[in-house]
């Protein structure tokens, strides 16, 4: 039984093939990134200044606090969480890329196997006679 790869992938084997080096530079994950990481640090900034939590607005009221301390915490959050996750999104998009190939180039090893097995059938049905040469 034979597998074929679906149209789809082997769309996903052009694209990927294309644009596997430019998706893995570090500048490009961070600001496709973004939008990920910007779903963390919102909802910590909504819960931060909203003052549910008392003890936060106790410490954001306080002398001792500094803004510039939590400014730089919330973009190292957005940066490490957005790198991570298109990291983590181009490896499994890599992983999911070498299958393909993988079960492309057992396909082809298949289809040439099969082929050869079409050849030597049909040479012994021949009863070995090259064509063009005379049986008789």
């Amino acid at each position: 039984m034979r597998h074929m790869l679906t149209p789809q992938e082997k769309e996903f084997i052009e694209f990927w093939g294309a644009n596997r080096l430019r998706r893995k530079k570090v500048v490009r994950q961070l600001i496709v990134g973004i939008p990920i990481g910007l779903a963390f640090v919102i909802p910590i900034t909504i819960n931060f200044f909203s003052g549910w939590y008392k003890r936060a607005a106790m410490e954001a009221n306080s002398p001792d606090f500094n803004p510039l301390v939590l400014l730089v915490a919330l973009l190292l959050i957005v940066g490490f969480t957005a790198i991570f996750w298109q990291r983590h999104k181009w490896d499994q998009y890599e992983q999911h890329y070498r299958e393909l190939l993988a079960r492309q180039d057992r396909e082809k090893k298949t289809n040439e196997a099969a082929d050869d097995d079409v050849d030597q059938n049909s040479l012994a049905q021949d009863g070995g006679a090259s064509p063009g040469s005379d049986p008789g």
